[in-house]
């Protein structure tokens, strides 16, 4: 025969596309138009049902950037329509080439009531079929297009908007047409036939059979006369599409799903409505069709309950019928490297609660398909709330390793297994392809041990969900010969399917590192400060309030903690706190940190000043885990700070700092060129240290999110300087680079082998990269960084691929280097990204170098990515051991606070392990008055500790991170026995 096949593919596609699709809709109808403006932000549908519109025209301009427009469309159906499938089309100016990001539109009826999104994929609005005069309003909202054609490139448009602002969009269409079931079903026939048919290879038969039943179609088709001819030509595809799928079919699980961002190239504002319209596409898609809809952020479903109430009670209603689907069990899908420990656990627990509290489900899943990497103490966190799978699908985004699995056991620090799946789609907005099925089947790694793979659907961030043209792929390759098998399932049904079906997975240990985003680490500084203070300031807050609340009878402030905890979760979410969103978010997450400092810090004066009473004593509180200076952990007494280390300058220029512990000694240059650790005569440097260097940064993409490994290749030292004083017991340099200044303070604290540096810092540089570097006398093969609830060790060589494209790397409040007896670690107050280097030395030994990320300057998708003033705080303690590095870690960001008054106070629980360390201390969430205790093993080694309380009690029961309790109650003095890095949540019940 001759080979003809891609003449009658030619055909076939245009055919389907220019003539079967549009052929849909029929006997359009215009709508009468008339426009209103809103002046400024967004109103309430009741101000916009009452102001006053005026008419207007398909091809008017309207919206400026981020503005919102009101249209009122009017449609008149005929008689003759009556009993046909009515709906109107409505493109507010949209193009397809994206499913998102750009102008959307939630349509109302007159009264007010939410109906359908217009989206730019999803333009279609049911109708009712009765003759006669419907009126409909659309809220339209002119979303600017951030990212632009050709990407990355720096935009203003990303700012708080100014509304006399050009307009960005032209209203295309504004019909009423009748819509042919049979055609769109032809449609779909035929579509699938040929995305199944183009993933098959060139010699199977089964594509030679498909291609001549789509010929045969084609011949059968009247392209004239379609809906006459569409079930004559459906007819010609019947063997086609009911020839069952092999036996050995994979199976995949089709779990609709719209991922919308919490904030990224949209402020949190418009958040809100990008979910409401998609819940109103959802909920109506429901309605007459049968799937089910992973909804995956707590916060969200709030939003809607506040915002949307209507909506929220048909949303109420799917849940309730199963068709919306709660999961994630996490108040936002946060990012997972930057948040403390504490934090981490407040969003399992503020999410699972919501859920349980609102609907009375039980989530079972972490869903986090987006997030920058994993940290390796999310597991033992995933199952302590009572969860117990874990999808995302994010480490696909490697730049240098492909990751080995697709369902598979994730091992944590601690020890604890989560059963994890990665969707081999690749994608968390699918749209059931032939090429995402054959993607998916292709791509599975566990062919062979299993059999079953899951695929979220849906178009995400502002294209509105599931459409109906999914489902209609789903249902034709449920069981279709060459196509994998594909079922609408829940996550749990998937989930409990695939463990029963791969008994035995791989297990891959420790953090799920991303190779790429590493700059998310550093950029927009103020943000990520902002998130540090928050966090510990809550810290303060809880123990300082509980502590009240027990000694003084001080009522607890439940309300005002549960509403900051929440702002503060929102705020971690992985757009948000990585510093990847547009200027817009970050500048209003600056101010929402610093009006919660505000509260935060007028709760925890108020409870140290009742716990201080009245008196001219200085009671100095320490809310760190550890005594300081007689102070004790989690209490308060009066004391004396001892003297400062007066810094003495030599004769040669150089200054010296000497407090009987360590030597540091700063050159001319300024430069720490020198510490002498007196305890062990040892030096700790192998070459000047506190050295700031500039590197050039140009990622080839994702301009904030991506450090790229060839930014190493260029640097500039900054060693020119402008001033070298003594100031009282300090030394202040000052140094000028560029359009920057830089001012260091460094001191060397009384009673501590630590040396204190702080950063002020004028930055206007552009694509710049400034890092701080601390060359170490330690020979080590690995670094310790603090992750939640512990630490994780890292290689410090590059042997391997793996190794090789870890280098930039996240700790929180420390990272650690050792030799077996001895160490060092660098603490900080606000700073995540680092990397950590061996070198050589002239006797042909090796030496670690830490590098502290201090700032970035990308240009998108904010040009202004952390210009302005900055004050970072990190330090140098020296001889340290992982227990000391922890101990300074806390220190570093939970300073001591003095009241006067006359009352000292005793801490409300006692710890006699210093490797055990209390995270949180506050009053239990079902206001019982118990306290909860929520500690950890912070070295990695097995330990026993005796709590011990300083106020009656009854009884002390291990509970879950919902405390929840997990094991019978016991006397209040039984010893704690906890393996390396566990958590451990405890109810004491007060007498």
């Amino acid at each position: 025969m001759h080979d003809d096949r891609h003449i009658v593919e030619q055909r076939l596609d245009r055919v389907l596309h220019q003539r079967i699709k549009p052929a849909q809709h029929t006997d359009p109808h215009p709508m009468d138009i008339a426009v209103w403006h809103t002046p400024g932000e967004p109103v309430p549908v009741t101000e916009a049902l009452n102001a006053t519109y005026q008419p207007t025209h398909i091809g008017q301009p309207w919206g400026p950037a981020w503005g919102t427009a009101w249209f009122r469309l009017t449609a008149t159906i005929p008689e003759h329509w009556a009993g046909h499938t009515v709906e109107a089309l409505i493109n507010l100016g949209s193009t397809p080439e994206r499913p998102g990001f750009q102008c959307e539109g939630l349509c109302y009826t007159p009264d007010g009531t939410p109906l359908k999104a217009i989206n730019p994929l999803n333009t279609h609005l049911p109708l009712p079929a009765a003759p006669g005069t419907h009126t409909i309003y659309v809220e339209a909202a002119a979303n600017p297009d951030i990212l632009g054609p050709r990407g990355f490139q720096p935009t203003d448009l990303g700012n708080h908007p100014t509304p006399d602002g050009p307009p960005l969009y032209q209203l295309r269409q504004a019909d009423i047409a009748l819509r042919h079931t049979e055609t769109a079903a032809l449609f779909h026939d035929a579509e699938v036939l040929d995305q199944l048919m183009r993933q098959l290879p060139e010699n199977s038969p089964r594509r030679h059979e498909i291609l001549r039943a789509l010929e045969r179609m084609l011949d059968t088709l009247d392209l004239h006369d379609i809906p006459g001819t569409a079930t004559t030509a459906r007819n010609q595809l019947t063997d086609a599409l009911t020839s069952p799928a092999h036996p050995s079919a994979h199976q995949i699980s089709a779990v609709g799903h719209a991922h919308i961002d919490s904030a990224w190239l949209w402020p949190i504002r418009e958040t809100i409505r990008k979910i409401a319209r998609t819940l109103a596409n959802v909920t109506t898609l429901l309605d007459t069709h049968d799937f089910h809809f992973a909804m995956s952020q707590a916060q969200q479903l709030a939003w809607i309950k506040t915002h949307h109430p209507q909506l929220h009670d048909r949303v109420r209603h799917h849940i309730n019928n199963g068709g919306i689907v709660p999961v994630g069990g996490m108040w936002v899908e946060s990012d997972t490297n930057l948040p403390g420990g504490e934090a981490l656990a407040r969003q399992l627990i503020h999410g699972k609660r919501f859920y349980l509290d609102e609907y009375g489900i039980e989530t079972r899943e972490v869903w986090l398909p987006d997030s920058f990497g994993y940290s390796a103490a999310l597991p033992q966190l995933i199952k302590q709330s009572g969860n117990h799978w874990f999808l995302t699908q994010k480490l696909s985004w490697n730049q240098t390793n492909r990751f080995p699995h697709h369902t598979f056991h994730w091992e944590g620090i601690d020890g604890t297994r989560i059963f994890t799946h990665f969707p081999p789609a690749d994608t968390y907005n699918a749209e059931i392809t032939g090429a995402e099925l054959a993607r998916a089947q292709n791509n599975f790694a566990e062919h062979g041990y299993a059999h079953h793979s899951l695929l979220p659907f849906g178009h995400g961030d502002g294209g509105g969900g599931p459409t109906r043209d999914m489902l209609e792929r789903a249902h034709r390759t449920h069981n279709l010969e060459g196509s994998p098998q594909v079922h609408l399932h829940t996550p749990t049904q998937f989930f409990t399917t695939a463990q029963n079906d791969h008994t035995h997975p791989a297990v891959y240990t420790g953090e799920l590192y991303l190779e790429g985003h590493r700059g998310t680490y550093t950029s927009q500084a103020r943000t990520k400060q902002g998130n540090r203070r928050s966090e510990h300031l809550l810290r303060e807050a809880e123990l300082w309030a509980t502590t009240a609340t027990i000694t003084t009878g001080e009522p607890y402030p439940y309300d005002e903690l549960d509403d900051i905890w929440k702002q503060v979760l929102l705020h971690q979410f992985h757009d948000i706190l990585p510093g990847s969103s547009i200027a817009w978010v970050h500048r209003e997450a600056e101010t929402t940190y610093t009006h919660l400092a505000q509260r935060l810090n007028t709760l925890i004066t108020h409870a140290q000043r009742t716990l201080a009473g009245h008196g001219d004593q200085p009671i100095t509180f320490n809310a760190a885990p550890h005594t300081h200076h007689d102070i004790p952990a989690l209490g308060a007494t009066t004391t004396r700070a001892p003297a400062p280390t007066t810094p003495q300058r030599q004769p040669d220029g150089t200054i010296t700092l000497d407090n009987g512990l360590i030597r540091a000694t700063l050159d001319t240059h300024g430069l720490i060129n020198a510490v002498h650790d007196h305890t062990t005569d040892r030096e700790a440097l192998a070459a000047p240290a506190n050295l700031l260097q500039i590197h050039p940064d140009h990622p080839n993409h994702w301009d904030a999110w991506d450090i790229d490994g060839f930014y190493r290749h260029t640097v500039t030292d900054l060693t020119d300087l402008d001033s070298l004083d003594i100031v009282d017991n300090t030394v202040v340099l000052q140094r000028t680079y560029q359009n920057s200044t830089i001012t260091q303070t460094l001191s060397v604290p009384a009673g501590e082998k630590r040396v204190d540096i702080t950063t002020d810092i004028d930055w206007h540089e552009s694509e710049k990269l400034l890092k701080a570097a601390f060359p170490l006398d330690i020979h080590a093969d690995h670094s310790a960084s603090e992750t939640q609830f512990g630490h994780v060790k890292r290689p410090t060589h590059t042997n391997t691929s793996w190794d090789n494209a870890r280098f930039e790397i996240c700790a929180h409040r420390y990272i650690h280097v050792s030799e077996p007896d001895y160490g060092h670690a660098l603490v900080n107050d606000a700073t995540y990204g680092h990397d950590v280097t061996r070198h050589t030395r002239d006797d042909d030994g090796t030496t670690t170098t830490i590098r502290l990320s201090l700032l970035r300057a990308p240009r998108f998708p904010d040009p202004d990515t952390d210009h302005g003033h900055h004050t970072l705080r990190y330090a140098l303690c020296i001889g340290a051991d992982i227990t000391e590095a922890a101990r300074q870690g806390y220190r570093i960001n939970l300073p001591t606070r003095t009241h006067h008054g006359s009352n000292p106070v005793t801490p409300l629980i006692t710890l006699d392990n210093a490797g055990v360390i209390v995270e949180a201390l506050k009053l239990a969430d079902d206001r019982s008055g118990d306290l909860i205790v929520r500690l950890y093993e912070a070295r990695g080694a097995q330990a026993r500790a005796h709590l011990t309380t300083n106020f009656p009690a009854t009884t002390i029961t291990r509970t879950d991170l919902l405390e929840r309790p997990t094991h019978d109650p016991q006397p209040p003095d039984t010893p704690l026995q906890l393996r390396p890095f566990e958590i451990r949540t405890l109810r004491i019940t007060r007498a």
